[in-house]
């Protein structure tokens, strides 16, 4: 709903009120002197003197020249102060499409969609059309909204009014489907154009980077070098964030010398891009070295260094940065308060955690799901469950897949089989969740002993046509990604990698190891069962790193599931009884063995 036009003593004209105007000089500026003025202001940013100088227009009378508006409607807009801009508009008698497409740009730059939207629709019942600088402000419009059907309308006005084949419209509408995730749409209006620029080819890399489509936006990354494009860092921020999901660490290192001969390390987009590539790689010491490198940070790159230090149980310094950044006046938002909340979480700290929970209040954020999640997350790890219960209980919102997940891990950790049967059975009553969590329901039903529920819980899985996701482990050794599923003997080297396994499974087991069946969940014999634990996937992953990467570099393996409880304990084992360093990256953290013991200390 749009907001009311404002009254003729509103803020503005209340601030005007409160302006000194200067004095008139001997030879008063004309308007072109008055526009050059208001330029130089909009850029420094400078509004009491804007004010004043808007005064003194107001009084020369220079506010009925269209052009000294369209500059006074920039000058707020790039104040954040787009109602006043509005103002401006609305008081002017004379509206031209300069001043329309001021007023749209200013809702669009300062995230008021809805604004700009209705602003262009009444423009359209004038006699005015749109144009090359109004077509992209509104479709920027439709991608905040996440409006593709709307965004869709304004493409085939631009086919009909001709503007389609201009080059900022065209590209403006590939970023518009690209972040709206209509990739195919984004692809075929970037295939169309008779002229690309950076905008196209970096909203198009964005949306392959967006869908998960990591090699389309690696090879059109590529193509865009071989032009010779002059790229951004909107484009290398795309690029190496496809790098850090992908955990391709030596192109990305690659891409991060090409960021620096291009002089965008310095930004900050690529910054936290950066920082996420090294830490989702296990390689949290170069996380450190971009942050500390990058001169102005913004609140992206502070939020990408503390779930770094989150995630690899950096638990003091997590805390340390989040008073850094108070202490510079970046203002937290509600990712920030997550981070913290995460390493609480899983450094078992429960003080701690709930004093940063009622702090979010203090700035102004209401807890949202995840947060509620993150909370029953702390309690649920540290053993308090009917704490976590409570908070459930209380919840202003109703609780989602995500906090009941999390109250049910909780169970599984600390053996309550009968609270989290109880669980599964609310997480039923939620109708259509995810595969993972029927898997986690599955299994909390047959730890319990309800073996019917198990099998019907993986039922509806078959019926709804889900297939349970495969449980992998990948390591990046010669630049190429070496994958391995349990059981695997698809790779050239599987003969090697058990004979390895073999040898150190017996060197463990003099050490100590002893393998704890209990992580199967199937009701199949103990031999069967210590088969199936053997050549799990991290393992298999372990025993190819062990034969394949020096030994004065770790062994960094990936994996997409959590680690089971056998495994983390048979890799402390694999460490001691190797002497090398194996880091691991599971779906919730990373684990960093040593010498037979796990930075996580045993709780994760």
């Amino acid at each position: 709903m749009v907001d009311p036009l404002p009254k003729p003593n509103s803020t503005l004209s209340n601030l005007l009120l409160m302006t000194r105007v200067p004095k008139p000089s001997v030879n008063p500026p004309n308007h072109n002197h008055i526009c050059n003025l208001l330029l130089s202001l909009t850029h420094s940013r400078a509004l009491p003197k804007g004010l004043q100088l808007h005064a003194h227009v107001i009084k020369s009378g220079f506010q009925t020249i269209p052009l000294v508006s369209h500059h006074l409607i920039n000058f707020y807009s790039k104040n954040q102060l787009p109602l006043l801009s509005r103002q401006i508009f609305e008081h002017f008698p004379h509206q031209s499409s300069t001043t329309w497409s001021s007023l749209i740009s200013s809702f669009a730059q300062n995230e008021l969609p809805l604004l700009a939207i209705h602003y262009f629709r009444r423009m359209l019942g004038t006699s005015l059309r749109p144009d090359d600088h109004i077509y992209p402000s509104v479709t920027k419009s439709c991608a905040i909204l996440n409006r593709p059907d709307v965004g869709q309308s304004i493409h085939c006005l631009a086919v009909k009014t001709g503007y389609h084949v201009d080059v900022f419209v065209a590209s403006s509408v590939v970023d518009m489907y690209a972040k709206c995730g209509q990739i195919r749409h984004a692809r075929n209006m970037f295939d169309e154009m008779p002229h690309k620029n950076v905008v196209s080819w970096s909203g198009m890399i964005y949306g392959y980077t967006q869908a998960g489509e990591a090699e389309e936006a690696l090879v059109l990354f590529k193509q865009a070098l071989l032009e010779d494009l002059d790229v951004n860092d909107f484009t290398f921020s795309s690029v190496v964030r496809v790098c850090g999901s992908s955990t391709l660490l030596e192109l990305g290192r690659q891409i991060h010398g090409l960021c620096f001969k291009t002089s965008f390390d310095s930004s900050s987009f690529v910054g936290s891009s950066l920082v996420s590539l090294y830490s989702k790689c296990g390689v949290i010491e170069g996380a450190y070295r971009v942050f500390d490198e990058i001169p102005v940070k913004n609140l992206g790159m502070w939020n990408a260094m503390l779930i770094a230090c989150a995630q690899h149980v950096h638990t003091n310094k997590t805390f340390d940065l989040f008073n850094q950044m108070e202490s510079t006046g970046m203002k937290p938002n509600f990712i920030t308060f997550l981070c913290v909340l995460y390493a609480c979480s899983h450094a078992g700290l429960v003080e701690k955690g709930q004093h940063y929970f009622r702090l979010m209040k203090e700035y102004g954020i209401e807890p949202g799901e995840m947060h509620y999640a993150s909370l029953v997350d702390l309690l649920g790890r540290a053993g308090k469950l009917q704490d976590a219960v409570k908070i459930i209980e209380g919840m202003p919102i109703e609780p989602t897949e995500s906090v009941w997940g999390a109250l049910l891990t909780g169970c599984r950790l600390h053996g309550d089989t009968e609270l989290a049967a109880s669980v599964a059975d609310k997480i039923f009553e939620l109708g259509s969740v995810s595969s993972g969590m029927h898997v986690l329901v599955s299994n909390a039903y047959a730890a319990a002993g309800r073996f019917e529920e198990a099998a019907k819980a993986r039922k509806m899985l078959r019926d709804r046509g889900v297939k349970k996701e495969t449980g992998l482990s990948w390591v990046e050794e010669g630049n190429k990604i070496h994958t391995f599923a349990a059981g695997d003997r698809t790779h050239m080297r599987t003969k090697e990698i058990y004979q390895k396994l073999e040898e150190l499974g017996e060197e463990m087991e003099r050490a100590g190891y002893v393998a704890d069946t209990s992580f199967v969940l199937r009701e199949v014999n103990n031999e069967e069962k210590n088969q199936t634990i053997r050549y799990h996937s991290e393992r298999l992953a372990v025993a190819f790193g062990l034969l394949t990467i020096p030994p004065d570099r770790p062994i960094r393996i990936m994996k997409n599931l959590r680690i089971c409880g056998d495994c983390h304990t048979a890799i402390k084992f694999m460490s001691k009884c190797s002497g090398r360093v194996i880091i691991v990256r599971d779906n919730n953290r990373f684990h960093r063995f040593e010498d037979g013991k796990c930075t996580c200390g045993d709780y994760w």
